[in-house]
């Protein structure tokens, strides 16, 4: 093999224990997500809703704030007005903001799960084991298709296949961490 000292491998290998960390948290959020689904949903939408809302009332005051600097400041007023409306429709109905969370994972598991694929293209020369990455990044696609197919299925099954994931996930991600922490006696990343 041939390591670089720049190189993708270098990386992982000094910083193993943080995929490591990452793969326990999935494995302890799927577990938890799985044993209290509407539990999981009812904060996942509380959290989206304070979020947004959140950045609403900042973008409402960024835009106030700055209404003699720019003539165009009304786009920032709107763009702060529509986040507070969002945040309050998330309180106000949970199951359209639950919909609107399945939609926005399913695109963040197909985007994450290309991306940790050419990687892992990247990392097949440098490492041995990169399968197991390429294995994360189609889980995450078949995920993020999977959700955006049957959306009817039901938000608590939805709830339930997130747990999965992040359970397969994390299993994928301490597993590598182990292979990359091998590396490090090789020289890798020390």
């Amino acid at each position: 093999m041939n390591f670089t000292a720049n190189g993708l491998a270098t990386i992982l290998a000094r910083h193993w224990w943080v995929l490591l960390l990452r793969g326990l948290i999935a494995i302890a959020f799927g577990v938890l997500a799985w044993f209290q689904p509407g539990v999981t949903l009812a904060a996942l939408i509380l959290l989206f809703g304070v979020y947004v809302f959140a950045d609403g009332i900042l973008g409402v005051w960024t835009a106030i704030a700055g209404r003699k600097a720019h003539e165009h400041w009304w786009v920032l007023l709107l763009w702060g007005l529509v986040g507070m409306a969002v945040g309050i429709l998330a309180f106000m109905a949970p199951g359209i903001t639950a919909l609107a969370l399945l939609f926005y994972i399913a695109v963040w598991a197909v985007a994450t799960g290309v991306l940790q694929i050419v990687a892992a293209i990247r990392l097949r020369k440098e490492i041995a084991g990169e399968w197991l990455l390429v294995l994360g990044g189609l889980a995450s696609v078949v995920f993020g298709a999977v959700l955006v197919a049957r959306p009817g299925v039901g938000a608590l099954a939805v709830i339930w296949l997130i747990a999965a994931y992040a359970i397969l996930f994390g299993i994928l991600l301490v597993l590598l961490a182990f292979r990359v922490r091998g590396l490090r006696s090789k020289g890798v990343g020390v």
